[in-house]
């Protein structure tokens, strides 16, 4: 059975470039382009891994992590093109 990745970004050539790459390493791929839609797939939908930008156009990507966190313990890779040291820390 191959792992579930569950990537939530809006910018869809991102995702796009994100999930081709998950998929040809034999990753099975869902994308959210909303903070609100991929809190609610990823307590739905049994993922190994969350692939989360922290820029989304109707939420923080810290506050979804915050909010899945409080559900569910999974591993989150946060990307960003933020280059602040805060954002980096947080």
């Amino acid at each position: 059975m191959s792992k579930k990745i569950l990537i939530i970004e809006d910018d869809s050539d991102i995702a796009a470039i994100e999930r081709d790459y998950l998929e040809i390493s034999g990753y099975e791929v869902e994308i959210c382009a909303k903070g609100s839609d991929g809190m609610e797939k990823s307590l739905s939908g049994n993922f190994d891994l969350i692939i989360l930008d922290i820029m989304l156009p109707d939420m923080d990507g810290f506050e979804v992590c915050k909010n899945i966190r409080s559900k569910i313990d999974i591993p989150i890779m946060m990307l960003t093109a933020r280059k602040s040291d805060i954002d980096k820390i947080r």
